[in-house]
């Protein structure tokens, strides 16, 4: 229960932050094709599914709520040690990768579906440099639509390996929105201010309902994928995760690049992949 609550916070803060990838780090914890299974299957095997997705996302919903405030504090004093952090995690993820396609032969496919998906995650990052205009979330028929539109598109990205959810956001100029109105629903909700609540709540519902309708929907379409080229799809995610630290480094802000900040920036990368260690499969 308590390494699966850990996971789901580990999730929740990749999902948080542009660049990372919250499938990412679920392959890298092992439980990547479980939760996929337990989504697909939660008519058919709803208590076991329930019993290992609920701490799950009790831990995504505890970072984003917590740990959102922590990383923004973080990224401001501590941008590249963050950084370094997130990519000892991804990197550390590989070892668990490789044992799916170790001892197989390597085809041309193969190599294909690693350099396709290599490049998608460069350019998104290349893309999402620049976050574009603040998003218009005025209450109105259009921007209900929208917003639904907006959370499905982030929830496929926020689950595909390798794939930043939160980057896509930026790229639709959403990320700081829906990011200020988590925030500002929290106080609202310390305060006991319920018209602020609800306020933020005709930005977030529409949000939210996208999110769970394209979890499930993309949920399916992978477990289609690994049917029936499991090889091939192993080998995309590892083009993937590959490119992801070279994604977060390319955003990283190293104005305040110096000797003590490389020192302390390879500790947190060392202390990132030990976590991907004991959080990986045993």
């Amino acid at each position: 229960m308590l390494k699966k609550l850990l996971q789901g916070i580990v999730i929740g803060v990749a999902n948080i932050i542009p660049g990372v990838s919250g499938g990412t780090m679920m392959v890298a914890m092992g439980i990547y094709d479980k939760l996929i299974h337990s989504i697909t299957h939660l008519k058919k095997e709803f208590k076991e599914s329930l019993r290992f997705l609920i701490p799950i996302f009790i831990g995504v919903g505890i970072a984003i709520v917590v740990v959102a405030r922590i990383l923004e504090i973080c990224f401001v004093t501590f941008p590249i040690q963050t950084n370094l952090l997130f990519c000892g995690l991804i990197v550390g993820s590989l070892p668990f990768i490789c044992k799916h396609v170790k001892g197989k032969t390597i085809s041309g496919g193969m190599i294909l579906s690693f350099l396709v998906f290599f490049i998608i995650v460069i350019a998104m990052a290349l893309m999402g440099e620049n976050e574009g205009n603040a998003a218009d979330v005025s209450f109105g028929f259009m921007n209900v639509i929208k917003l639904f539109g907006v959370g499905i598109v982030a929830a496929a990205t926020m689950v595909v390996p390798g794939v930043s959810g939160s980057m896509m956001l930026m790229i639709l100029g959403y990320y700081n929105t829906i990011l200020e109105c988590i925030n500002d629903t929290v106080e609202a909700l310390t305060a006991f201010d319920i018209p602020g609540v609800m306020e933020n709540m005709l930005i977030l519902i529409p949000f939210g309902m996208g999110v769970v309708i394209g979890i499930f929907l993309i949920a399916k379409i992978i477990e289609f994928i690994f049917q029936r080229a499991e090889t091939h799809a192993y080998w995309a995610i590892i083009g993937l995760i590959t490119a992801s630290p070279i994604a977060i480094l390319w955003k990283t802000d190293w104005s305040g690049f110096s000797l003590l900040a490389v020192i302390t920036g390879i500790v947190t990368f060392g202390l990132g992949w030990f976590v991907a260690s004991k959080l990986g499969e045993e």
